[in-house]
């Protein structure tokens, strides 16, 4: 097998990352690092990624994209913006915990989240530890905005969560962050994570997928 070609592939076919899905344009900046983490938060939960994305896009279309927006805003708005996405059992809990993320991200971080990056002080692990004080946010969602995050914060990279190596073991890849990197450019390391964890998702998940690379 030809691992740079199938990682070639996964980039054409299955490289978006969630952030662009969910209308986040990342930079390393106040709101689109805070949009990123809404993002997070919302799929943080077992719940369709596609749902979670289209719930973002929505808060997002109310206005609700930085935590001053958030936080002024009310519980109810948040419930009927998620469902309208059809993000149905964990509306009103999510409601609640992206309002008091909000007020934590003011509190501690005056509304930027580079201060939690500089907190950590290049540490990715402390870094996940203080993601990890945000209401909902477990060490999967932690994997989550550091799959993403990678992207405007070079001292994450190579990172890649557990789904997208246990994806790419199956796919016959390297199946570590060091072997993985060493096949694409650190820019699209988060592509590449969001590939892998993409096709783990699709029907079949990845060994479909190598069936169709060989």
């Amino acid at each position: 097998m030809d691992t740079d070609a199938v990682i070639g592939r996964l980039l054409r076919e299955h490289g978006r990352t969630y952030a662009d899905e969910a209308g986040i344009v990342l930079h390393d900046k106040p709101a689109p690092l805070y949009q990123l983490l809404v993002l997070t938060v919302l799929c943080s939960i077992r719940i369709r990624a596609d749902i979670a994305t289209a719930a973002a896009r929505e808060l997002f279309s109310d206005g609700l994209r930085t935590p001053s927006a958030m936080a002024d805003s009310s519980w109810q708005q948040r419930v009927d913006a998620l469902g309208r996405a059809h993000y149905v059992r964990y509306d009103e809990s999510t409601a609640t915990a992206l309002g008091e993320g909000a007020r934590l991200v003011l509190d501690r971080y005056r509304g930027d989240l580079r201060q939690l990056r500089e907190e950590a002080a290049g540490d990715p692990d402390a870094l996940r530890g203080l993601l990890r004080e945000v209401p909902r946010i477990g060490p999967v969602g932690a994997g989550i905005f550091c799959r993403e995050a990678q992207a405007v914060w070079p001292e994450l990279r190579p990172f890649f969560d557990e789904r997208s190596l246990t994806a790419a073991a199956r796919l016959g890849l390297p199946h570590t962050p060091a072997g993985l990197a060493r096949h694409v450019d650190p820019a699209d390391l988060s592509r590449l994570a969001a590939a892998l964890v993409r096709v783990s998702l699709t029907r079949g998940g990845p060994a479909a997928e190598r069936r169709a690379a060989a």
